[in-house]
């Protein structure tokens, strides 16, 4: 009996050693490690205006940049900021080739189940420009026509999520960016492009392109920053800045600067 109980309690031991290895290993040190490498790489599509795109001095700028390079400077890092593929977004952030995803990110319920979210801080929704000139006036009318869309985007997410319209369409095109996108609506090759209004609203603004956004859209979203699965100190660190910023009118500002107005919702 004493040699079965001591058999006993050294597989009790060795298995708790390796519980407590595996637990030590899955600790959240991600606050951790952007304090230590003293950078914090964010990962974005750099056509994506104006969250974040190269200007005519082929510099990366933008709304969420300006943010971002806030948070940095409060938490005592330096700002990296890694052009990716938007479509490989997940890839780039799990191999640690990148810290975040922050590039009017939306916070979906499937994304929930891979990437750790910081809190929402701007509000926005899927929407679908038309050339001026067209007699699309509801998304009834492009049944059997071609919609553009971005790959990766949520745009795809926001068709499929209204069956009816997805249904009725005759194509469904991909592309690299928005830009691209609705380049091909102004030359005719697609009829239609799904995308984030507050970028529809600034590309038709900037461009004085004669587009159009219809009345209805396809879906209300939340952006937020997207971390690691897990990586919660880092999360909360973000967020703890984020909110500061909103207290003391720095996120106000920012977003005059790029919208003309605060339209960021945290803390509110």
């Amino acid at each position: 009996m004493k040699k079965l109980t001591v058999i006993a309690l050294v597989l009790i031991m060795a298995l708790t050693s390796v519980f407590a290895a595996g637990a030590k290993e899955r600790a959240d040190n991600s606050l951790e490690y952007i304090t230590k490498k003293g950078t914090f790489v964010l990962g974005l599509d750099d056509s994506f205006p104006p969250f974040g795109y190269r200007d005519e001095n082929n510099q990366i700028v933008g709304f969420d940049i300006d943010v971002a390079r806030e948070v940095c400077k409060r938490m005592g890092v330096e700002l990296v900021l890694q052009p990716i593929d938007w479509n490989a977004k997940d890839m780039e952030l799990n191999s640690k080739q990148i810290d975040c995803i922050w590039n009017g990110f939306t916070a979906t319920e499937e994304r929930r189940t891979q990437v750790t979210f910081s809190d929402p801080y701007v509000k926005n929704a899927q929407v679908v420009v038309v050339l001026d000139k067209s007699n699309y006036k509801s998304l009834a009318d492009l049944a059997g026509k071609t919609i553009g869309v971005q790959a990766g985007s949520s745009a795809g997410e926001a068709i499929d999520g209204t069956p009816d319209f997805k249904k009725s369409v005759k194509n469904i095109v991909e592309f690299k960016d928005n830009l691209m996108a609705l380049m091909d609506l102004e030359v005719g090759g697609v009829d239609a492009v799904v995308l984030d209004v507050l970028v529809a609203n600034y590309e038709i603004a900037k461009t004085k392109t004669p587009m159009r956004i219809l009345d209805e859209s396809l879906a209300d979203e939340l952006f937020a920053v997207g971390f690691r699965l897990g990586e919660l100190k880092l999360a909360d660190a973000v967020n703890a800045q984020m909110k500061a910023m909103a207290k003391d009118g720095t996120m106000a500002q920012i977003a005059t600067k790029w919208f003309g107005g605060d339209i960021t919702i945290i803390e509110k």
